[in-house]
């Protein structure tokens, strides 16, 4: 098969709802941001995937027919949260198999303030299923808004199951933060301390509001190409995706609500991406993994295999996961940080690797960056690993 590489990624700075432009003005604007970092035209792109939850069909055309009408496959893909990655995993896909040379992954949400709800209240809810499994594992569970509900009850598993101090989900706020601070597509960039997300108000037990990602609008675009197309066109920049893996739910879901959250997706999407690359996580020096709600990304550590289980306390203390640790966690913020709209996510993750491997990312630069590692996850559910090498 053909190998896969991202020779261009483009994005515009995540805004809060009401700040941004309109989304198809957005999604145009990263795409020719992407075109122009790989040095190509848009009449060199063979086939589009377009990533996005809120809106309706065929967004993906409105948006691109803005830089061009040159009649080429344009497939509208909604996947939940990893919409991004999902798009990016169907482009990689059509290049190795030899489909087309070349072609673009790009995603983009404009969303509402406030917590996620559903749009569609006259039909059976995807988030059904899982909330009725939650009232199995936990009957005593508090009432709260969908996401928060799930993800605050997996955080609450892991502190009872593993007996960790619940502030590590307020010291890995305040790491993302600090992280930020040297992004500017990053909404929030103010650094917190842990005396203030723990002072924020309480969504649920263990998990403050200063731990959740907040609703944002913006858009962000990958360019995805063969050896062939790199070698025709140059591409001194190419980044190699090396390994990728995407999984859904299977029967472990209602073992606890750490899975029912996607921890055993984010585990076996892990396993399967090390097992196509030959090597493990002790390879990998940085990383953008799905920080959703602050729980998610102590959880994911161990899924991911940074930490034993049980692990990550001690990776959060001895700052494993920040600069001058093992691995760099969310060096462009993170969704707590950047903004999570939901479509963009997984293609701005895919942006920041590839600037981090390219050593393009300034302040933030993980030094000596040579494998990147991408989580991205949506609950319902979808999970997609991808491993990335430096050029």
């Amino acid at each position: 098969m053909a190998r896969a590489n991202i020779i261009g990624v483009g994005m515009v700075p995540f805004k809060k709802p009401g700040q941004q432009e309109p989304y198809e003005v957005m999604a145009a604007k990263a795409v020719q941001h992407a075109l122009a970092d790989a040095q190509i035209d848009y009449r060199d792109i063979e086939q589009a995937y377009a990533s996005y939850v809120y809106g309706d069909s065929t967004c993906g055309q409105t948006a691109l027919y803005r830089i061009g009408l040159t009649g080429i496959p344009i497939i509208n893909v909604n996947n939940n949260c990893s919409s991004g990655a999902t798009a990016l995993f169907l482009a990689r896909q059509a290049v190795e198999s030899g489909a087309a040379d070349c072609v673009l992954a790009f995603g983009f949400e404009e969303m509402k303030p406030g917590a996620l709800g559903s749009v569609w209240n006259d039909r059976t809810s995807p988030f059904q299923s899982f909330l009725s499994q939650l009232d199995a594992l936990a009957p005593d569970t508090p009432e709260a808004p969908l996401a928060p509900r799930l993800f605050g009850a997996a955080g609450k598993s892991y502190v009872e199951t593993y007996g960790a101090s619940p502030d590590i989900f307020a010291h890995v706020a305040v790491k993302t933060r600090a992280h930020a601070a040297h992004n500017p597509y990053a909404i929030f960039r103010d650094p917190l301390t842990v005396e203030e997300v723990l002072a924020s108000p309480l969504l649920f037990p263990h998990l403050n509001r200063l731990c959740a990602c907040p609703p944002s609008c913006g858009a962000a675009a990958a360019v995805v190409c063969s050896d062939a197309f790199v070698r025709k066109h140059g591409g001194s920049g190419a980044v190699q995706i090396v390994a990728q893996a995407m999984t859904t739910d299977t029967g472990a879901m209602s073992e606890n609500p750490m899975n029912l959250v996607g921890y055993d997706m984010a585990r076996r999407a892990a396993h399967k991406a090390y097992e196509q690359a030959g090597f493990g996580p002790e390879s990998v020096q940085v990383v953008e993994l799905h920080d959703c709600f602050t729980p998610n990304e102590v959880i994911s550590y161990e899924a991911l295999g940074l930490c034993p289980e049980g692990g990550a306390e001690a990776l959060i203390r001895e700052r494993n996961n920040t600069y001058g640790g093992k691995y760099v966690v969310n060096p462009s913020g993170g969704l707590m940080s950047k903004g999570h709209p939901l479509g963009a996510t997984g293609l701005a993750q895919c942006a920041e690797l590839v600037w981090q491997l390219r050593a393009q990312a300034g302040e933030r630069q993980v030094a000596d960056a040579i494998i990147a590692l991408q989580h991205n996850l949506g609950l319902g559910g979808a999970c997609v690993v991808t491993i990335y090498q430096k050029p």
